[in-house]
């Protein structure tokens, strides 16, 4: 569908697919990477309060308060700390204010965070995309070796997504000495899985951005809170960019959740320790179902069965009433992406699984 009145772009664009929300039934949705748990009771608390007082107001436009809880938090300044709405707004924002380089492309992995090349398109970055080794772990090699004459930037998800494999700290550094003249971004949403967060390199390298949510480990995906890390002079382009598009992107309420999200470090820790639980335990299992599963330091799993299709397997959890993910792209068209539910959420998963395989009606 297409209308003679669009801008010429909008029918080049190829927009993001979530996982699928169900609006029909009772599903278990292990598809789109979310906590199974409820967010902090403090937090809860603090939005329930501000959704009392204030409302009335515009919020504060800078996230001000925000910013100097999660700041204290990572033992950084306020101004090396931007709030938006969501991650993704920040990684839209990355991409307008610091990509966009006349004669210069952009470089990340073939397989990762798939809004990478939508926002390349939506901003007119020329990208290329880097193939990730056999084993799906990020080569550096391409990127150690790129020119900052023709490369504005470099991004990637850490862990990776879809892949779930992690990059050591040890490795990013190598980069960042080997490229000061190229942005680096680093993507982690789902560093506090078991990944190692590079926040603390960015008082020692002006050219690294590091973005993180709010979405999986503080189970608030649903109030949309995200931040870019960064020296000040970086986060400045991100805010110029901001106030150029909206001014007041955070409300109330998503801002005195966030600050109480953080304050809450006891719930965090036991919620995201119970997550990582259940994912070993998930991933034993299913590999004594005879699934190939990566190594993985987030809050899913990436497994294959060399026997059966991914796309039945899927279809097949669906009848179950049971959502995983399955990319079509090539090369991990026979992977599935389930996320790390309850542990009750694991085991229906398991033992629907085991039914399907078998009664090999895949």
């Amino acid at each position: 569908m297409s209308n003679q009145f669009w801008s010429d772009i909008v029918g080049e664009l190829k927009p993001y697919v979530p996982g699928e929300q169900p609006k029909e039934g009772l599903f278990i949705k292990l598809n789109s990477n979310e906590s199974p748990y409820e967010p902090s009771p403090k937090a809860m608390q603090a939005m329930e309060k501000a959704i009392h007082g204030g409302l009335a107001l515009y919020p504060e436009a800078d996230a001000t308060p925000v910013r100097e809880a999660v700041a204290k938090y990572y033992d950084i300044a306020p101004d090396q700390v931007f709030v938006g709405n969501g991650s993704d707004e920040a990684l839209a924002h990355v991409f307008n204010g610091l990509f966009r380089h006349a004669g210069k492309h952009i470089l990340f992995p073939n397989i990762t965070y798939s809004f990478y090349p939508t926002y390349a398109k939506l901003y007119s970055v020329p990208y290329k995309e880097v193939p990730l080794a056999d084993d799906f772990s990020l080569d550096l090699t391409p990127y150690l070796a790129a020119s900052s004459d023709e490369v504005a930037a470099i991004i990637f998800a850490n862990p990776n997504a879809p892949t779930s494999v992690a990059l050591g700290l040890d490795k990013i550094e190598q980069l960042l000495q080997a490229q000061p003249n190229i942005v680096i971004v680093v993507d982690e949403a789902y560093v506090d899985f078991g990944g190692e967060t590079a926040i603390p390199l960015i008082k020692k390298y002006p050219n690294l951005v590091v973005i993180q949510t709010l979405s999986k480990s503080r189970s608030l995906a649903g109030i949309r809170v995200g931040f870019a890390f960064g020296q000040a002079s970086l986060m400045e382009a991100l805010v110029r960019v901001k106030n150029s598009f909206n001014s007041y992107p955070i409300d109330r309420v998503a801002q005195a959740g966030a600050i109480a999200a953080f304050e809450d470090e006891e719930y965090f820790q036991k919620t995201r320790k119970m997550i990582m639980d259940s994912r070993e335990y998930l991933m034993a299992e299913v590999k004594r179902l005879g699934f190939q599963v990566l190594p993985s330091s987030t809050n899913f799993i990436f497994m294959r069965h060399p026997q059966y299709d991914a796309a039945k397997i899927a279809a097949a959890l669906r009848e179950h009433r049971l959502l995983v993910r399955h990319f079509k792209q090539a090369p991990i068209e026979q992977y599935l992406r389930v996320t790390i539910g309850t542990q009750e959420n694991c085991e229906n998963l398991v033992n629907a699984l085991s039914e399907i395989l078998s009664k090999g009606i895949i």
